[in-house]
């Protein structure tokens, strides 16, 4: 066994932390968020969701932006060792998510903000799924290469 290095830990640990959050917050999102969006009344619609898109923004950008980052880091800074199928595969679900982020879910969000519109908003959580799945499997991953970290082996 041979000791991690510290940058190479905290790296780690700040992937693990950034995806642990956006799990969390993904599942708020697709199982309260989306669904009370239907909910809103028709004059109400536009006030609240484009709360929802201004407040979420500054919310989650920094942090997918910290992840992105980090698993790109560690697809390199592991390779070659045993868990880089593992940091590859988080950075491939990463890359993923920002794809259906910007290719789809941005997208209902923008024929959303004219007002409600029932097929948008049927895509937007049919498709959040596949984001919400990919989110909560990066957090397994991340478990796994927490326990290289916290058995201090690679």
């Amino acid at each position: 066994m041979r000791t991690l290095p510290d940058i190479l830990s905290a790296v780690i640990l700040l992937n693990s932390a950034a995806t642990f959050f956006l799990t969390g917050v993904i599942w708020t999102i697709q199982t309260v968020h989306y669904p009370l969006l239907a909910a809103i009344s028709k004059s109400e619609f536009s006030t609240h969701h484009r709360f929802h898109t201004k407040a979420i923004a500054p919310v989650v950008g920094p942090v997918m932006i910290l992840e992105l980052i980090t698993s790109a880091y560690l697809s390199i800074a592991l390779f070659g060792s045993a868990q880089f199928e593992i940091a590859l595969a988080g950075l491939i679900l990463v890359i993923a998510i920002w794809l259906s982020t910007f290719l789809v879910q941005v997208r209902q969000h923008n024929r959303l903000a004219t007002g409600f519109d029932a097929r948008a908003h049927l895509i937007l959580v049919r498709t959040n799924w596949m984001r919400t799945a990919a989110w909560s499997f990066r957090s397994l991953l991340a478990i796994w290469l927490l326990s290289a970290v916290l058995s201090d082996r690679l």
